[in-house]
């Protein structure tokens, strides 16, 4: 289906309402499918109405970063969506499980840049961008209504991005490192990374966010908070409560869910 102006201005403001409502993406249980160019607009024509009522992008997330995310979700390469300030929470955070779609986590590592990044600079002219490291905990609505392969529907959804939480920012990063990443519900590991490197690893996918972005006329800035990508897929976060994210060379990170 190809969105001509009035369809797009239509879905856009029945997408925004579902997702206040914790119910994303209806439309696409109804048979919606998109173009890939398509469901890009159409995230950016939300992202227009949440800006119209007062809302503020801080950054953006990139998701598929891996191959076999990839091919699950019918798409030829990585994938981005926006970062909102009023979903920015910070360590020990506590929400509420009813305000999301089958709250589900991914432990990651995010960014904040102390320079404008562009798609042309290499790995060390990127690591020479960046401010400070965080570990976070990504929020994810993880509710896929329409029929596989869902890259469309993912994008359309601002890549299920619905908020993160922050851990303390390392400033400290000036020599390669290894780290692991842990994943933790309620004590227990559910999901877990031995060796990812600094920078090889975390900073792999922002060199194609850059350039990608910038197809869309968008520019990587000074302050902007990136998401660079996780390792495996969200994680419902069902009947736990403390969720937690270790890592050995960037720090931890909880939050809890009622």
């Amino acid at each position: 289906m190809a969105l001509d102006k009035d369809s797009l201005a239509s879905l856009a403001a029945r997408m925004l309402s579902d997702y206040d409502n914790a119910t994303p993406g209806t439309a696409f249980a109804e048979g919606l499918r998109l173009e890939l160019p398509d469901a890009w607009r159409l995230q950016s024509a939300v992202t227009r109405l949440r800006e119209a009522r007062g809302e503020k992008v801080i950054g953006f997330k990139v998701g598929c970063v891996c191959p076999g995310n990839q091919k699950r979700m019918g798409v030829q390469h990585p994938v981005w969506g926006r970062l909102w300030e009023l979903e920015r929470h910070q360590d020990g955070a506590t929400l509420t499980k009813a305000n999301y779609a089958n709250i589900s986590i991914e432990a990651e590592f995010g960014i904040i840049l102390a320079r404008p990044v562009t798609g042309d600079m290499s790995l060390d002219e990127v690591e020479s961008c960046v401010h400070a490291v965080y570990p976070l905990l990504e929020l994810h609505n993880l509710a896929m209504r329409g029929e596989p392969p869902h890259g469309h529907e993912l994008v359309a959804n601002n890549c299920i991005n619905c908020g993160v939480v922050l851990g303390a920012p390392v400033t400290d990063f000036s020599h390669s490192r290894a780290t692991d990443l842990k994943l933790v519900y309620d004590g227990t590991v559910v999901e877990q990374w031995e060796a990812l490197a600094w920078p090889g690893d975390i900073l792999a996918a922002v060199n194609w966010l850059a350039g990608n972005l910038s197809e869309h006329g968008i520019a990587l800035q000074s302050g902007d908070l990136l998401l660079t990508g996780a390792w495996g897929p969200p994680i419902p976060v069902e009947n736990h409560t403390r969720v937690e994210v270790t890592s050995s060379a960037f720090g931890n990170v909880s939050a809890t869910f009622t």
